[in-house]
This record gives structure tokens, C-alpha cells and sequence, in this order.
């Protein structure tokens, strides 16, 4: 493995509201940390790139390198996974042999260094399917699909705290049909201590998204939970994962795709529809997803507007009055900012 650090910073011009190529490459993923920098990293190859912005996305630094994974998972919600904390930023990615690597970014020295693979067996995450979540306290929290049990995916999770090591890996959920869908990404938030999993399931011949929360750090994991009450039954993987956020007052939402229809939800309440397509998303109170190849985001409660066409959008808000969005279209990375009261 390579890394390099950040000891110059190049600057790339974006202007307000305009549409920017950042770089080459696939699956864009951004993170705003708690000093309001715009953090973004994307894949190219067997290579992660990193940029960033102080200047709410009025201009970015050049991308340089993170790191190289050899034949590092890419495309189709595969790719760099990202998430930063009050002074660190962490990348995940996953090889076709199924190992986790991380990059820990040390935000006061602008120094990425590889800090161990997230998965304690090797070659248990072949499906190349995690993402990765942060507190305001600098610890990290990672999920994928794990198949060290019989061959068969199920849910697994670990930490890492500030002294940069990853938890013995655990089962957030195991399925009694033996697995979970085998290809749908799974997603993780975190708000304090409550640690929430959607993951799409595959129970009595249906793919549904199940909720687990854990109220202690993700030390325990209770009875998952199924969201909305329609159903799937579907002998083939949608490979469409959906978001997940927690709110200031740890109200958990949802959104994920059915049959073609993108839906709103919170635990032990009917599902919303508020579209067609797939590759949905969620951050914070954005939705977004992609219908043929345009790609929409909506407020929850809002309206759906259309950003652009491409694949592979990300979102989040940078304020109440930018929100800040990336994606990419032949296999580039694009960048826009837009006014948060479309």
C-alpha cells in the first residue's frame, strides 16, 4: 500500500451554482466536519483521491492521493467510503479478495496514514459492500456485509476510537434464513450513543430494509426491525441499498427503492413514495436518487428538484442556505452548489 500526505494545497476555482469537474474517477463521497470543511474522496482505479474546501465550496484544493488498494471494489455503491469526526477523517475500501483497508486524515497536521484493515478475518468482505459513519467525539463506526460464517453474508460492525485501532468484529444482525441480500450496500448513522444499521434483507423470499439500533456505542445490537409495511418478494438482488439519518432529537429516517419506487420512511410508521428510481440516497434531510439518468434530490417534506444527469450522487447540506452536491458522469467527478431553498 501507498499513502502521501497533504503538504500542498493546490486550489481548483469552483463558482457558486455552477457545475465543476473536480477530477477523474467514480463514486464521489463527501463529509462536512465540524469546523464546516468540505471533505470529498473518490475512486480511480486501484487509487483513492481526496479534496477539500473551507470556503463553502467556492474552491477546492487539487485532489491528491490517499492511497492505493490493489484491485480495490469500484462502482455500483462500491467504492472509498467516508466520514469525518472533530479532528480526524476516515476512508474504507474494500479489495476483491475482501479486505477492509482504512486511511485515517489527521485534520491539524493535513496527514493521511493507513491504519489496519477494519476486518479481523481476511477475506471475509468479498462483497465489497460497507459504509462508515463518525461521532463528535472522534470515533468511527463501520459496517459491511461479512460472509465469515458459512460462506453467507450477514451485517458486521466494529469501532475505532481515537487511539486508532479497530474493534474485534461483531454481528450487528444475523439472519435466521442463513443471509442477508447479498449485494445491497448496507448504511450506518450515529447520534451520541445510538448507533442505527439499515441493511436490506432477505427473509421468506422478500427483500426488504430492516432497521437495527444499538443504544450503547454499537456494543449490543437488539431485534431487527422491518421498515414500511409493503414487501418485496424478489428472487434476484436489486443492488440498491438506501440512506439513513439521525436528527437532532434522535429521530431516525430512511429512504430506499422498491420495485422501482423511492421511498420515505421512519421505524413503526407506513412508508412515503416520493418518486421513481434507484440509487437513493440520505444525508441529513436531503434525499437524493437517480431516474434514467437524471439525477433528483428532494428536502424530506419537500419537493424533488433534478441537479443534473450522471450517477453516483452524493449530498449534504453545508448550511441552511448552500447545500452542496457531487457525482459523476463518464467517469468523472462533478461538483455543484446549490441554494438550500429550491
Amino acid at each position: 500500500m501507498k499513502t502521501t500526505s497533504l503538504l500542498f494545497f493546490l486550489v481548483l476555482s469552483i463558482v457558486a451554482y455552477s457545475q465543476t469537474q473536480i477530477g477523474e474517477g467514480e463514486q464521489p463521497q463527501v463529509a462536512l466536519d465540524q469546523s464546516s470543511v468540505i471533505r470529498l474522496v473518490y475512486g480511480s482505479g486501484d487509487q483513492i483521491f481526496y479534496a477539500s474546501s473551507t470556503d463553502n465550496a467556492m474552491t477546492f484544493t487539487q485532489p491528491v492521493l490517499v492511497g492505493q488498494v490493489k484491485e480495490m471494489h469500484l462502482g455500483m455503491t462500491r467504492g472509498p467510503q467516508l466520514a469525518s469526526s472533530r479532528d480526524f477523517s476516515m476512508v474504507v475500501a474494500i479489495d476483491k479478495k475482501g479486505n477492509i483497508h482504512s486511511f485515517r486524515l489527521t485534520h491539524k497536521t493535513g496527514r493521511w496514514r493507513e491504519v489496519g484493515n477494519v476486518n479481523d478475518l481476511a477475506g471475509s468482505a468479498p462483497e465489497g459492500l460497507l459504509s462508515i459513519a463518525a461521532d463528535d467525539q472522534n470515533n468511527f463506526y463501520a459496517v459491511w456485509l461479512d460472509l465469515r460464517e458459512n460462506r453467507k453474508n450477514n451485517i458486521c460492525f466494529s469501532t475505532l476510537s481515537g487511539k486508532g485501532i479497530w474493534s474485534k468484529n461483531q454481528f450487528a444482525y444475523k439472519s435466521p434464513e442463513s443471509h442477508v441480500c447479498e449485494c445491497c450496500k448496507p448504511s450506518i448513522a450515529v447520534s451520541g450513543n445510538q448507533v442505527s444499521i439499515m441493511f436490506r434483507n432477505w427473509l421468506r423470499g422478500s427483500r426488504d430494509l430492516y432497521l437495527v439500533t444499538s443504544v450503547n456505542k454499537g456494543k449490543s445490537f437488539p431485534q431487527a426491525q422491518k421498515l414500511g409495511i409493503g414487501t418485496w418478494p424478489l428472487n434476484g438482488c436489486p443492488m440498491d441499498g438506501g440512506g439513513l439519518s439521525i436528527d437532532s432529537e434522535n429521530n431516525i429516517h430512511t429512504a430506499w427503492q422498491r420495485e422501482g419506487s423511492v421511498f420515505y420512511a421512519q421505524p413503526g410508521k407506513p412508508e412515503k413514495k416520493i418518486g421513481e428510481g434507484r440509487g437513493v440516497g440520505l444525508n441529513g434531510d436531503l434525499i437524493h436518487w437517480q431516474s434514467g439518468s437524471g439525477l433528483f434530490f428532494m428536502h424530506i417534506n419537500g419537493d424533488q428538484e433534478k441537479i443534473a444527469e450522471g450517477t453516483a450522487l452524493n449530498m449534504l447540506e453545508i448550511n441552511d442556505k448552500l447545500i452542496f452536491a457531487a457525482w459523476e458522469k463518464d467517469r468523472k467527478i462533478l461538483v455543484k452548489t446549490l441554494r438550500n431553498d429550491l
